[in-house]
């Protein structure tokens, strides 16, 4: 099993928060140095066991790291992988957790090309996991068990680098999915940024006084509309363009139902139905 001294992570949030917790709860690093601005957050951090200390000095945290997750907004992973690389050790392997991955990933090829990341090595990652909610203090343990993690290597890596990644991902139960940022990108934009935009248009378009009469359906279909606007600003933003072709789908969709509405058409609107049914019934529970 894939084992580590010192790993930095710099955002220790709900994702940076798991990582820290399964690999000190499960014995793969010695140490886990977390990184962040406020240190308020960080206090939050080593309350819960998601660190064994924090800085908010990027470059002393990571002077000593094998292995760097950057867990922090998707705008600005380049520039803090960037800063993270002058200060690793040569050798360090740098990862994300962003949930777009094309901007990142040419971001740092542009960097790699003007010689900034001599010594480290930056393999893009994404983990299906989390939830609406932010923070170490929601952070698990055993967050990435069975869950699938995307690795998006590039142009510029090794296979050794890749492969690590892949293993560091496994040794915390991940299962690992290895694409091109570009498919990443497309696929999450149908799977995981269109049911937000959803959720969150569903939520908004729900009058007020409907609400005392909203249940569990309601509450599912709506609970990612929870999540930080500002987050979710940044991650629309990035993958724009694969976004707005899921949207486009599914105004044909709400349009297909609008007319199968109007005109009564009862056939229709169960195919619809139906249709539905069956490719949420594909991926079972």
């Amino acid at each position: 099993m894939m084992t580590w001294d010192t790993v930095a992570i710099v955002g220790v949030g709900l994702i940076g928060g798991s990582i820290g917790r399964a690999l000190l709860e499960r014995g793969l690093a010695r140490r886990v140095v977390g990184i962040g601005r406020r240190e308020s957050t960080l206090a939050v951090a080593r309350e819960v066991g998601a660190v064994s200390e924090t800085t908010t000095d990027l470059a002393a945290g990571v002077a000593e790291a094998r292995l760097i997750v950057i867990g922090t907004p998707v705008e600005l992973v380049a520039g803090h992988a960037c800063e993270a690389a002058r200060h690793a050790p040569v050798g360090a392997l740098i990862t994300d957790v962003g949930s777009t991955k094309q901007a990142i990933v040419e971001g740092v090829a542009r960097l790699v090309e003007q010689g900034h990341f001599a010594g480290a090595r930056f393999v893009g990652s994404h983990p299906l996991a989390g939830s609406e909610k932010a923070g170490a203090a929601f952070s698990q343990s055993d967050l990435f068990e069975d869950r699938t993690v995307a690795v998006t290597p590039a142009g510029f890596n090794a296979d050794e680098e890749i492969d690590a990644i892949e293993r560091f991902w496994r040794s915390l139960g991940a299962n690992v999915l290895r694409m091109t940022a570009a498919e990443h990108d497309e696929a999450v934009a149908a799977s995981s940024h269109l049911p937000h935009l959803a959720a969150s248009a569903v939520a908004a378009a729900t009058p007020a006084e409907c609400l005392p009469l909203a249940a569990s359906g309601w509450a599912g279909t709506t609970r990612v509309a929870a999540g930080d606007p500002e987050l979710w600003r940044q991650i629309l933003s990035e993958n724009r363009r694969h976004v707005l072709n899921a949207l486009a789908r599914l105004q044909q969709e709400l349009a297909a139902y609008q007319r199968a509405l109007e005109s009564n058409d009862q056939t229709t609107l169960l195919q619809l139905l139906e249709a539905g049914k069956q490719r949420r019934d594909s991926v079972g529970s």
